[in-house]
């Protein structure tokens, strides 16, 4: 099995926590030497916090772990495309790649609604990878929102 897809598995457990919480399932694992240095998924209602995704309290969590704010030379796998607020914290956390698996149009920043690391003098460039696992990422996503949409 791929790496990538491995991972990506992994956050897809995430979202699933996620949803056993009636939240946005969205997971997130960071990755350093093939080993996962964190986990999180999304937490704004139980938290009641706007700034709770799934990649920041995976970032908080390696970044505490590693001692360390720079997380240079981690991947960090995530089931939706992250927001712009997600995307600015990656790029300050210095990650060497990103992967994702759904697109998000309505606020994905690193293509699909926007590009943020388009922007040629920010700080950092990770390499992004989009579409690992797509359909299952999305397929996850979708159905949360038809059920609530059906209630």
């Amino acid at each position: 099995m791929n790496q990538d897809v491995k991972f990506m598995l992994l956050a897809l457990k995430e979202a699933k926590k996620a949803l056993l919480i009636d939240e946005v399932p969205v997971g997130c694992v960071i990755v350093y030497n093939n080993k996962v240095v964190a986990r999180g998924y999304n937490k704004r209602e139980k938290e009641q916090d706007a700034t709770s995704h799934a990649e920041i309290n995976a970032i908080r969590k390696a970044s505490k772990k590693v001692n360390n704010w720079r997380l240079c030379d981690m991947d960090l796998y995530v089931t939706v495309e992250p927001c712009i607020m997600c995307a600015g914290a990656i790029m300050w956390s210095r990650f060497r790649r990103v992967i994702y698996g759904a697109k998000d149009p309505k606020g994905g920043a690193l293509g699909t609604s926007v590009n943020i690391f388009d922007t040629p003098n920010i700080n950092h460039h990770p390499e992004i990878i989009g579409g690992v696992l797509e359909e299952e990422c999305s397929s996850i996503i979708k159905n949360y929102f038809k059920e609530k949409r059906a209630k």
